[in-house]
C-alpha cells in the first residue's frame, strides 16, 4: 500500500471558539498520521493558547503573520507543509472522526490531483445555521449549480474542504491574490495545466457558515461579485448557470412591475410555486417547521444577494470596462 502523507492547513482570522471545535474534531480522528498547520492571519485575539491545548494530541505547527486574506495565508502554510497532499479546511468546520481515513482511502483508489467534499449541518448547530446550510447546499439554489454529486463532470473543490497534491499546487502557483473566489480560481488553474479534480462523497464536513442573515447576505454578495472576475480570468469555463441568480432577481422585480402596471400575476405565481417547493423540500429534508421557514428566507437572501453581486460585477467589467482591481479593490491583495 502506497503511503499517503497529509498536511492539514487552516488559515484563520479571529474565530477562536471555532478553532477549538475544529482541532478537537481532528484530535479524535481514527487515523492520527497527519500534521496540522495553523496560520493566524493577523487575528485580533490570541489563538496560540487554543493551539497549545492540543499540542500533546496533534502534530501541530502554529504561525502568525500579517493579514493578507485566506488564499495567501494558505500559501504560507503550504510552504511549511511536509505532506505530499495539502488538505485545506475552514476554521468554522468540524471533521467527522473518519475524515482522514476516508481521504486516504479515496486517494488510493482515485486517479486525481485535487479533490473536494461536501458540507452539511451538524445536529448541534442552531436553527439559523441549519437554514443557511440548507440554502448553500440545496438543489433549488446555487448549491445545486456548484455541484455535489459524482455526476458532475468537472467538480470545483471549495477551500472549506479541499485537498490537492503539493506538487500540483506548487506548479500552478497556489492560491492567487484574490481574497474572494480564490478556490475556484485555483481549481481552474489546475484544469488549465491538465490536472484532474474529483468529488469524494464520504468526506463531508460540518460547516457552521454565517450566524445571521446580514453576514450571510454580505458573504454571498461577494461570491456573486467574484464570479464575473473568474469568468474574465478563465473564459473557457464560463457557464450560463452562473448568471441564474441574477435572472432570478430580475424576474422577481419584473414580476412586481407587471403586477402593479397591468395586474398580471404570472411571474409572481411562479415565484410562489418556487417558494412552496423550497419550503416543502426543506421541511422533508430537515423535519423542522421553523428551520424550513428560515430556509426559505435564507434561499431568497442567497439568490438576491448573489444575483445583485454578479450583476454589479458584470456591468462594471463588461459594460463600463473597468479592471477588476479598480472595480473591487477589496477583492484583491495589493
Amino acid at each position: 500500500m502506497v503511503p499517503v502523507s497529509i498536511s492539514i492547513i487552516v488559515a484563520i482570522y479571529n474565530r477562536r471558539d471555532e478553532l477549538f471545535e475544529l482541532l478537537n474534531s481532528l484530535a479524535f480522528q481514527d487515523d492520527k498520521d497527519f500534521e496540522v498547520i495553523i496560520v493566524d492571519d493577523g487575528s485580533q485575539v490570541a489563538l496560540l493558547p487554543i493551539v497549545e491545548l492540543f499540542s500533546d494530541r496533534l502534530k501541530i505547527d502554529f504561525h502568525r503573520k500579517e493579514n493578507s486574506g485566506p488564499g495567501l495565508s494558505r500559501n504560507f502554510g503550504a510552504k511549511k507543509a511536509l505532506g505530499t497532499w495539502l488538505v485545506f479546511l475552514d476554521s468554522d468546520c468540524i471533521a467527522p472522526k473518519n475524515y482522514i481515513t476516508q481521504i486516504k482511502a479515496n486517494i488510493r483508489t482515485h486517479d486525481c490531483d485535487a479533490f473536494g467534499g461536501s458540507d452539511k449541518a451538524h445536529k448541534g448547530f442552531n436553527l439559523m445555521q441549519k437554514a443557511i446550510s440548507y440554502s448553500m447546499t440545496s438543489l433549488f439554489t446555487t448549491g445545486g449549480i456548484r455541484g455535489r454529486k459524482k455526476s458532475v463532470g468537472k467538480f470545483q473543490p471549495r477551500s472549506f474542504n479541499m485537498g490537492v497534491k503539493k506538487e500540483a499546487f506548487t506548479r500552478v502557483g497556489g492560491f492567487s491574490e484574490m481574497r474572494i473566489g480564490e478556490d475556484p480560481d485555483l481549481t481552474m488553474k489546475l484544469w488549465e495545466q491538465g490536472y484532474q479534480t474529483c468529488f469524494f462523497d464520504n468526506i463531508g464536513v460540518y460547516h457552521k457558515r454565517r450566524t445571521d442573515f446580514g453576514k450571510f447576505s454580505k458573504q454571498v454578495y461577494e461570491f456573486g461579485v467574484a464570479r464575473p472576475i473568474l469568468n474574465m480570468r478563465h473564459p473557457k469555463y464560463i457557464k450560463a448557470t452562473f448568471a441564474f441568480p441574477t435572472f432570478f432577481l430580475l424576474g422577481y422585480i419584473i414580476g412586481f412591475i407587471t403586477y402593479f402596471s397591468s395586474g398580471n400575476t404570472f411571474l409572481l405565481n411562479l415565484y410562489g410555486i418556487y417558494t412552496l417547493l423550497v419550503f416543502l423540500h426543506a421541511l422533508i429534508t430537515l423535519k423542522n417547521l421553523s428551520i424550513a421557514s428560515l430556509a426559505v428566507i435564507a434561499t431568497y437572501i442567497q439568490m438576491f444577494s448573489y444575483g445583485w453581486g454578479f450583476l454589479e460585477s458584470w456591468v462594471k467589467l463588461n459594460i463600463l470596462r473597468m479592471q477588476p482591481k479598480d472595480a473591487f479593490p477589496k477583492h484583491f491583495n495589493h
